[in-house]
């Protein structure tokens, strides 16, 4: 077994970790972006939150998907039989990754809390997510604290820029 999970390693080019870092930011910025465009016509109803949180949840697993089926298909290994459900099984932290901005729209969707302007917890969400993945990420990789802190500001960096981009489109 241990072979085997070295060699897929060796196969997709990535280790555990790299994978769930790649998938949580890929995740994060598209949960931020989802709600930017979801959100950009103003429709702030408990029933378009539910709508919305769908959508993003629908995005997620389609873009988890094609992710996986372009890494199954650009290996030049042979493949084996189970390959290709294993390649789109190791998505899943993109799919983890949009599940509390799902949850904050279906939250707003189900009359947890107002419905209005629950866009910009779901941002600043996502931005506190970069952040601990980068910083999480580096100090895992025995960077020093000061790099690491960067690091996840680099990484929530890509929030913001999302957050500034939505207020400029509106």
């Amino acid at each position: 077994m241990a072979d085997d999970t070295t060699a897929a390693r060796e196969r997709h080019g990535h280790d555990r970790r790299e994978a769930l870092l790649f998938g949580g930011v890929y995740g994060a910025v598209l949960a931020s972006s989802m709600v930017a465009a979801l959100s950009q016509y103003g429709h702030t109803s408990r029933d378009s939150r539910r709508y919305d949180a769908a959508w993003l949840l629908v995005t997620a697993c389609a873009s988890a998907l094609a992710h996986g089926y372009a890494h199954y298909i650009a290996e030049r290994a042979p493949h084996r039989r189970g390959d290709a459900l294993r390649t789109l099984v190791e998505e899943w932290p993109l799919v983890g990754a949009v599940l509390p901005t799902v949850l904050i729209l279906a939250g707003a969707g189900w009359g947890w809390w107002p419905a209005g302007g629950v866009e910009y917890a779901a941002f600043a969400l996502n931005i506190v997510l970069l952040f601990a993945m980068g910083l999480i990420t580096a100090r895992s990789s025995r960077r020093p604290w000061a790099v690491a802190v960067l690091t996840g500001a680099v990484d929530a960096l890509l929030g913001v820029i999302v957050v500034v981009a939505n207020a400029v489109i509106k």
